[in-house]
């Protein structure tokens, strides 16, 4: 409900006590009769309203209502909106009915009772609104003579007293104004030559509300500039108390780096085996059968052989079955095992290099006949001839792997598996 029309509830209130009261002292009766009834103007729902359109009456006259009961809904350009009751009451009178279109704020739409009131004994109020407005008409419209009533003067004479102008013509406004600027335009009714007497303080010449309010006399004629001082000495970056820094000074000597990892080397394996079995059997084959088996061939196919299920290495992560067979020690029971891709690399080495002594080079006889003839004598066999084969030679050969730390014993069980074949049993690599 509107505040005016709570006004008018509440003196209606202290006076209904003050007659009760002055009634008890006299001596006198008080009825329903005394009691006032108030006029319901139509609200201002937003302070840029001036008028709404009265959709419909939620409560019509005679009913009671209770604060927080909507009244009637009432539209705008903009919206909607309801209206509440503040207190408890009955609708006497509706004067503007549904539908009723471009209602002035201000203007009596009903008139309202108390609680308890017998509203058919009650007297409707004047209404103010009206009276009010032709006051105003009356003090803006000139006499009979011609020459403007007293009561306009003395009201433009003290806005003009609360005016504080510099006598000096303002720059043109820019349009359109602000909202908060407008609004206090329409509030104060200035018109075009009041707004080229106000400075402008905005960004770019525009008019704020600052200004009007100290054109009004509201606040302080130097307030706006002080603010628009204020505002210009932020927009601009300082850069006066800004010193250049000192030049730094030369790193100190970095401390010796850490010595990074070794990276692990690889290792040597080496085994010597001799091939004086191969080459009996070699020779077997190729009397027997007429067919010529190279060195190489043996070694290969032992090399095969001796791939087969090798330690695993030990850096070798097991997965989650392994571990849980260690758990259970089924790793002992089975081990793990896996193939090898190892191909050895043989040099072939004088057969002194693994007795540490060199024999004696026994002496020749001179044969007189060959001396006078100067026929050659034929050297004598090399215990160790070459078999065709580049780095394998009939004697011990040199079997070696280059393996990393992990592999280490792998590569140990590999020449040993391939010592066994080639030394023991070659007969079976031709199978």
């Amino acid at each position: 409900m509107a505040s005016f029309a709570t006004a008018c509830r509440l003196s209606a209130r202290l006076a209904s006590r003050r007659v009760a009261q002055d009634a008890s002292v006299r001596g006198l009766r008080t009825s329903a009769a005394s009691r006032a009834a108030q006029n319901f103007t139509m609200p201002a729902l937003s302070p840029t309203m001036t008028e709404g359109n009265i959709a419909t009456w939620k409560v019509k006259e005679g009913d009671e209502f209770a604060a927080g009961d909507v009244l009637l809904e009432i539209e705008t350009d903009k919206a909607s909106m309801d209206v509440e009751a503040q207190d408890d009451g009955i609708m006497m009178k509706i004067f503007a009915a549904d539908g009723s279109k471009a209602v002035q704020v201000g203007t009596r739409i009903g008139v309202l009772a108390e609680p308890g009131d017998d509203i058919s004994s009650l007297e409707i109020p004047a209404d103010e609104s009206k009276s009010a407005q032709q006051g105003a008409k009356k003090e803006e419209a000139p006499s009979q003579s011609g020459a403007p009533s007293e009561a306009a003067p003395q009201k433009k004479a003290a806005d003009s007293s609360k005016r504080k102008t510099s006598g000096q013509k303002a720059p043109p406004q820019k349009y359109p104004l602000y909202p908060s600027v407008e609004h206090l335009v329409k509030e104060h009714k200035l018109d075009e030559a009041a707004l080229s007497e106000i400075t402008p303080t905005g960004p770019q010449g525009r008019l704020l509300k600052g200004d009007v309010l100290a054109y009004l006399g509201s606040i302080t004629e130097s307030r706006p500039a002080d603010i628009k001082k204020r505002f210009d000495h932020n927009s601009h970056l300082d850069l006066s108390n800004i010193k250049i820094a000192a030049p730094a000074a030369p790193p100190k000597a970095q401390k010796a780096a850490a010595p990074e990892a070794p990276v692990p080397e690889d290792l040597l394996v080496v085994l010597p085996i001799s091939l004086a079995s191969v080459i009996e059997t070699q020779k077997k084959i190729e009397a027997s059968l007429g067919t010529f088996l190279p060195l190489s061939t043996f070694v290969a196919r032992a090399a095969e052989v001796a791939n087969d299920e090798l330690p695993l290495p030990s850096n070798y992560k097991p997965s989650a079955n392994e571990l849980f067979n260690q758990v259970l020690g089924l790793d002992k029971v089975d081990p793990k095992v896996s193939r090898g891709l190892y191909i050895p690399q043989i040099t072939a080495v004088p057969p002194t290099s693994f007795t540490g002594v060199a024999p004696k080079p026994k002496p020749s006889k001179v044969d007189i006949i060959d001396l006078l003839s100067g026929s050659p004598k034929k050297s004598a066999k090399p215990a160790a001839q070459s078999l065709g084969q580049p780095g394998i030679s009939a004697g011990t050969n040199t079997f070696s792997l280059k393996v990393p730390k992990s592999e280490e014993k792998r590569a140990q069980v590999f020449l040993a598996r391939l010592k066994t074949v080639l030394e023991q049993d070659p007969g079976r690599l031709v199978l």
